[in-house]
């Protein structure tokens, strides 16, 4: 399976809920709610299903659909945020504190441009 990247770094296809996805595994998605939980947002067996940030169509991850980064990126037409004249912006700075991996996979496609 090829790499997929996220807009905001996370690799998609070594993301949990992707694995689960494609694996169909309620098992997997279990525990990947159990694990992305937290007290004050509680996520679903039924919200792990994801085929990737960057399909327009199919299976997204809940917060997918909201997320500010993702929309972003979009309207500019980026292949993903390592391409934005506004890198590092306050959106990725949340991500990053989240997925600080993220940051390291932006800044390596940043080197090669």
């Amino acid at each position: 399976m090829d790499k997929m990247i996220a807009y905001c770094g996370i690799i998609c296809t070594e993301c949990p809920a992707f694995l689960a996805t494609q694996k169909d595994d309620d098992e997997e998605r279990k525990k990947v709610a159990e694990m992305w939980s937290t007290d004050e947002h509680i996520i679903k067996l039924e919200d792990i299903n994801c085929d990737g940030c960057l399909q327009e169509s199919g299976r997204h991850f809940s917060w997918c659909m909201e997320c500010p980064t993702r929309k972003c990126a979009q309207e500019r037409g980026l292949e993903n945020c390592a391409y934005c004249d506004d890198y590092v912006c306050e959106n990725l700075k949340n991500i990053f504190d989240m997925a600080p991996e993220a940051k390291l996979t932006l800044e390596e496609i940043r080197k090669s441009l």
